[in-house]
This record gives structure tokens, C-alpha cells and sequence, in this order.
């Protein structure tokens, strides 16, 4: 048995376990299973469907657990306004199973013990959580999620999340994107067999899991990782600026926020260190292409991404930037509009098909997930939830910067599943 193959790490305790266990508490003291028609159980409506928590004769009541005023605000006011739209185009439809679609959104601002208590607050109310910002908060709920079979589609995308039943990570993980990005390097950028790679990566699951996945990929490639871990506090990465360029790097992967990667790239070409830099999707905003360091992000960084640029010519793509423009013309089209509202279509999906079959529990809403093979909302790549222990998709676009698109990047590269992929996957 390999405990390095997602389905057993999988099963390593998180630094959540304490606070799992005071949910349970809170649980408990708020009596979930009196509310909303008793646990996870529940009876026949009158149309004969079967419903539980969440789920009235008129309405599906769905929560998210965002971040609105944290250092991931923007993210998550782009994402609740985009499953806004979604539930507002649903309902103007008829809605699904006869019902009302409702959204209850819980701001934590990025605190896990606000988290722990909003979880708390809506669990016995909702039915699914079609939005949870943080891959810390994701952790310390993890347990809950799954006692309760509540749905869930985090804003996080650690291969530790894998192998959960009702957890569902949408598109790649960090480790498979990762093993693209090195792909890209070679294949692009001329990266060769003895080059070093620099990997700037935060310290917990979403840096550890991407270190994982590029120095998998350096490995097979010859190419040397020289790793620069840093807090999620860190916004100035001068000195791992000067590491890297000591190393003689040839290129430089990170796994970071925005502002970790403006602040590589900015240091880095005001140095002289200008390489080829890959981020993660997390690791991008539109709002750098507005800062002093948009002409290094324009000339040295690529995303590696498992959604295409919201300035794609994809129909669906279009469609949704359209109509997100015209319901909220203030406020700016990015990736997170994107994934928000492809979320919110696939799980919209799981619902209408769960009422098909009878029942909108939160064990019929799971097991209709688990059914589909090939989910696809027109956004980007189709999509297999059936297996849960590994990632939903292992394509991945290649975006570049470009301050005059919509979102600020374009495509670079078609969605493309790189060499070694699978074979990383079946062997770890």
C-alpha cells in the first residue's frame, strides 16, 4: 500500500480535528435534526418526491460559505453574485423540481471559526453547498460535510480533498496542474534536462500538494526544484527573489495569491531574473494587470488553469460574460465569476436529476452526483464525477496575461491533458 496515492493520503488527519469536533458540539446544541424536517432524512412531499433538510414543497434552499470581506473578498463576491445570476435564471424558468432555487450566503472572512459557526448556523437548512472559500475552512469542515452528506463544491483544490463522497473538487488539482506547468516549461519555454525550476509556494495543503506535482514532474524531466515556502502574509518576495537567482533558476513556479505573484514578477524583472514564470489559477487576479507590475506579468507569466480565460469565444463562455455584465455592470468579469457559475450549473444538474429519480435528499443529491461521467456546462472540459478519488478532470488551459481582455488573460493554450498525467495518477 503507497500512502502517497491520493486515496491514502486522503485519509490523514487535518489540523481541522479539533475544530470538526467543537462543530459537532455546536451541531448538536442547535438540534439540526429538529429543523427543516429532521436530519438528513426527511418524508414525501406532496408531488411524492422524497425531501429533507433544505428542501420545502416550494423551495431548495442551497448555502455558501464565502469570504466577503477577507483577502479573498473579490474572489468571493464575484462568486456568490454569479450563482446570484444562476439561481435568478433558474427560478425565472420554473425553477427546479417544481421549486425555488434560495441561496443563503454566510460571510467568514476567511476566518475558520467564523466558518465552523456559520456551517453550524445553515447545515440543518440547506440542502448542498454549491460555494466554500478556503481550503482551511474546507479542512476544519471536512468531517461534518461528510457525517451530514451535504454536497459540497469548495473553492479549493488540494488532492487531499479527493476521496470524500460529498466532497467535490471541480476540474484538476493543484499537483496535476503543476506537472502541466512543468510540460509547458519544456515544451515551450525550452526548459532542458539539468535546468533548476524555482516553486514559490505557500505553506499548507494548496502549497504542498502543487510542490508534490512539480517536483514529481522535474523528476521525470531531469530538471532540478528548488523549493521557496512563504505565508500567505508574505507580500514581499525579495528575498526569495535573490534565493532563486543564487540558484541560477531557469524558470519559477508559485503557488501563491495575487499578491504573491506580483510581487515575484515585479522583483524578479526589476532584477534582472527574467524567466519564465507559471502560477497557479489561484495565483492570478485582473485587477495586477492596473498595477506597476502588469508589463513583467504581460511579458513573463503564464496560468496554468483547468477554465478557460473568461475571454473565450467559447458560446457558453460568452453567453454568461453577457449576462453577468448586464446584472452587475459595475462590477469586473474574472475567474471567479466563472467558476461560480459553472459550479452553480452542475449542481444544478445533480438537483434536476436527483428529483428525476425521486428524491431530493441530501443522499439523492450525492448519489446523482456520483453518477455523471460526463458533465458538461459549455464553460471548459467535460467533467467525471464518478470516481471520487481522483480529480474531476486533468485538462488544463495555458493562459496568458493581457490587460486589455475581458478578465484580464486570454488563452494561450487549449484544454490539454499533459504527458505523465496518468501515469502520476495511477502510481502515486
Amino acid at each position: 500500500m503507497n500512502p502517497t496515492h491520493p486515496r491514502h493520503r486522503n485519509r490523514r488527519r487535518t489540523t481541522g480535528t479539533v475544530l470538526a469536533g467543537t462543530l459537532a458540539l455546536l451541531l448538536a446544541a442547535t438540534g439540526c435534526s429538529s429543523k427543516a424536517g429532521g436530519g438528513n432524512g426527511g418524508g414525501d412531499a406532496a408531488d411524492g418526491v422524497r425531501t429533507g433538510p433544505g428542501v420545502g414543497a416550494r423551495t431548495i434552499r442551497l448555502g455558501a460559505l464565502t469570504d466577503l470581506t477577507g483577502p479573498y473578498a473579490t474572489l468571493g463576491k464575484s462568486i456568490v453574485q454569479a450563482q446570484q445570476m444562476w439561481a435568478d435564471e433558474t427560478n425565472a424558468k420554473g425553477g427546479i423540481c417544481d421549486r425555488t432555487v434560495e441561496i443563503v450566503v454566510k460571510d467568514h472572512g476567511y476566518d475558520v471559526q467564523k466558518a465552523v459557526t456559520a456551517y453550524a448556523d445553515i447545515a440543518p437548512d440547506v440542502v448542498a453547498l454549491p460555494q466554500v472559500i478556503g481550503s482551511p475552512v474546507v479542512a476544519a469542515l471536512l468531517d461534518d460535510i461528510e457525517r451530514d452528506r451535504m454536497l459540497t463544491f469548495p473553492q479549493a483544490w488540494a488532492a487531499s480533498l479527493l476521496g470524500k463522497e460529498a466532497v467535490q473538487v471541480l476540474g484538476t488539482t493543484y499537483d496535476v496542474d503543476m506537472i502541466a506547468a512543468v510540460d509547458f516549461l519544456t515544451r515551450a519555454k525550452g526548459l532542458k534536462k539539468g535546468d533548476t525550476i524555482g516553486h514559490v509556494y505557500f505553506e499548507g495543503d494548496y502549497g504542498a500538494n502543487a510542490l508534490e506535482g512539480s517536483t514529481w514532474a522535474a523528476g521525470k524531466a531531469g530538471l532540478k526544484v528548488t523549493g521557496q515556502k512563504i505565508q500567505a502574509t508574505d507580500t514581499d518576495l525579495s528575498a526569495q527573489v535573490s534565493a532563486l537567482r543564487r540558484e541560477g533558476v531557469k524558470a519559477v513556479l508559485i503557488s501563491a495569491g495575487p499578491a504573491q505573484t506580483a510581487s515575484l514578477v515585479g522583483v524578479a524583472a526589476s532584477r534582472g531574473l527574467r524567466v519564465p514564470v507559471v502560477s497557479s489559477a489561484p495565483g492570478f487576479a485582473p485587477q495586477l494587470m492596473r498595477t506597476p507590475a502588469a508589463p513583467a506579468l504581460a511579458a513573463m507569466l503564464h496560468i496554468v488553469s483547468a477554465a478557460p480565460a473568461v475571454s473565450s469565444d467559447l458560446p457558453g463562455v460568452r453567453r454568461m460574460v453577457a449576462s453577468y455584465r448586464k446584472k452587475y455592470p459595475d462590477s469586473p468579469v474574472d475567474s471567479g465569476v466563472l467558476s461560480g457559475y459553472n459550479a452553480a450549473q452542475l449542481l444544478g444538474a445533480d438537483l434536476r436529476k436527483a428529483c428525476e429519480a425521486g428524491g431530493l435528499t441530501r443522499e439523492d443529491v450525492v448519489k446523482a452526483h456520483r453518477s455523471r461521467k460526463n458533465a458538461d456546462t459549455g464553460l471548459g472540459t467535460a467533467q467525471n464525477f464518478s470516481d471520487a478519488d481522483r480529480p474531476a478532470s486533468v485538462e488544463t488551459y495555458v493562459l496568458r496575461p493581457d490587460a486589455k481582455a475581458v478578465g484580464g488573460v486570454v488563452n494561450a493554450e487549449d484544454a490539454h491533458t499533459a504527458p505523465g498525467v496518468e501515469d502520476y495518477l495511477t502510481t502515486r
